[in-house]
């Protein structure tokens, strides 16, 4: 007799099946947008609940569809499911003085990601979310992380992060805890993707912004 995990397992994989299957063949997933519940509910660990061909199957599809939208992340709840794991990946593009320390972040699957600032220096740069379309607000957060997480085949992985990729690192991370970044942003500094390019573009550190649509950047 299947015992009730093994019972939900199979129902999940077979949802997951068909979420991929939804893809096609360039296997783009929907994204949900704010006010889905999933985006403000705790992920569950990831133990084991799908089997290793479905959860490669999906990791593939994420990793997809993060670059499709065109993202940096994807976090599983973004897709409606509630488990802990994230995809991530950013590229150099092309400005070594570019203030927010854009690195060199390659592919990861990051799964049961958790992080720990190290120091207390912290950066205030405009950021955006795949689950907000549209809109882009400054939020503060550390320039230096320990970043811990499993792989797809759960091995344990630690890394000092810095910049760039410890804000992307920490942003997919605190979406598995039900946290969208627009909850500790400066509110007053929301602006549409349009207004954005139109007024900030040449702004990298708000400073501007935060003068006129008055806003701190301490």
């Amino acid at each position: 007799m299947f015992s009730h995990r093994t019972k939900v397992n199979n129902e999940l994989n077979h949802a997951v099946e068909q979420l991929v299957k939804s893809g096609g063949k360039e296997g783009i997933l929907p994204i949900v947008q704010m006010g889905e519940p999933v985006l403000r509910e705790a992920a569950l660990p990831y133990d084991g609940q799908l089997n290793h061909k479905t959860f490669l199957k999906l990791i593939d599809a994420m990793h997809s569809t993060m670059l499709e939208a065109p993202g940096v992340g994807l976090a599983a709840p973004q897709i409606g499911l509630g488990l802990a794991f994230a995809v991530v990946e950013d590229h150099i593009r092309g400005d070594e003085d570019d203030p927010r320390e854009v690195a060199e972040f390659p592919f990861h699957a990051i799964v049961n990601p958790s992080y720990t600032p190290v120091g207390t220096r912290a950066s205030s740069f405009y950021e955006g979310c795949l689950s907000f379309a549209g809109y882009q607000a400054v939020r503060r957060r550390w320039l230096d992380i320990i970043a811990r997480w499993q792989d797809v085949d759960g091995v344990n992985h630690e890394e000092r992060l810095h910049g760039w990729p410890a804000r992307i690192f920490q942003h997919e991370t605190d979406h598995l805890s039900g946290e969208i970044y627009i909850d500790r942003a400066e509110i007053r500094s929301l602006s549409s993707d349009e207004n954005l390019s139109d007024y900030w573009a040449d702004d990298p550190v708000p400073v501007q912004a935060a003068t006129q649509l008055g806003f701190s950047l301490a």
